[in-house]
């Protein structure tokens, strides 16, 4: 055979190849059409030294929202603001994976979180399509925070999400970019865990799905051995793998907020790995995906599952 007919071959193989994943995601695209899917963005994936990464998920939600569902974006910046405090002489204290807020600390969040993180998202997302729109849940109040119980200074809660503003950007097909600052009754900003914000979002809109991309490959059997990351969890396995001690730090406030949404209506839950190129594509429309899915049919991974 000619090297020209071999070089055909190969292009034709390849083109093959795409063909095929194209027809498996095909299923899942008509059956997600106009499916609100929120998707929480962590700060740790962000920070990923990967070129490119942010650029691949800003195509990978453009993507999504150009095949007929409805991606909303909450972010967090925990890496980024630990820079920062870094730079002013701030030395950050975590307790169960929270981050102790005294008023400095909250100005560096507000700062980064508003005016750098989330305007470098939506940057990126309008870049492949005219669709972000960036805002805070100070914006209309949508978010109502209240103080976190513990000793945390301007660490808050999600005492209440009015999603009128968030339905209304997805009805006009826009993206909504949210940036995890919200103030109370009083006017008082706060800085929420942005794993707690995604999930509080989530139910309120009745999201098909919520998505946490981080930097671990999902939820392990044993947290020290990569090859035991489940693909499916049921949300009483999580619950048991919680008590166990199997989950702790900062996968606490994400499993708190799944366990939560799914008993709220949401209808799915998935924990990946962000810094893989295309992990939400390959999440959303494969039959396999890349992560941990926790859905109330537990093991069963492939088909209605999902």
């Amino acid at each position: 055979m000619s090297d020209s007919g071999s070089a055909r071959e190969g292009r034709l193989a390849s083109a093959a190849a795409k063909a095929a994943v194209l027809v498996e995601a095909l299923p899942w695209m008509r059956r997600f059409q106009g499916a609100t899917v929120v998707i929480k963005h962590g700060g740790a994936a962000m920070a990923s030294k990967e070129a490119g990464a942010l650029a691949s998920f800003a195509q990978d939600v453009v993507l999504l929202a150009s095949v007929g569902l409805r991606p909303v974006v909450v972010h967090g910046g925990g890496p980024q603001i630990g820079v920062w405090m870094e730079r002013l002489g701030k030395e950050p204290v975590f307790v169960n994976g929270l981050r102790v807020t005294d008023s400095e600390t909250l100005e560096i969040a507000r700062m980064v979180l508003v005016g750098k993180v989330n305007r470098e998202i939506v940057g990126a997302i309008n870049a492949y399509g005219q669709l972000a729109v960036g805002l805070s849940g100070e914006d209309a109040g949508f978010i109502r925070a209240s103080a976190h119980p513990g000793e945390l200074g301007y660490v808050g809660e999600v005492e209440a999400v009015d999603p009128t503003i968030i339905t209304r950007l997805t009805s006009q097909g826009l993206i909504p970019v949210v940036a995890t600052i919200a103030s109370d009754a009083r006017g008082q900003a706060y800085n929420i865990n942005a794993d707690s914000v995604a999930g509080a979002l989530a139910e309120s809109l009745g999201a098909d799905k919520l998505i946490y991309l981080t930097d671990v490959d999902g939820i392990r059997a044993d947290r020290n051995d990569p090859a035991s990351v489940l693909r499916a969890i049921s949300p009483q396995e999580l619950e048991d793998f919680v008590a166990s001690g199997a989950v702790e730090g900062g996968m606490l406030p994400k499993v708190e907020s799944a366990l939560r949404a799914l008993q709220r209506g949401v209808r799915s839950v998935h924990i990946l790995d962000g810094t893989l190129p295309r992990a939400l594509l390959v999440e959303v429309f494969t039959d396999e995906g890349i992560g941990t899915m926790i859905t109330a049919r537990g093991s069963q991974r492939v088909g209605e599952a999902k």
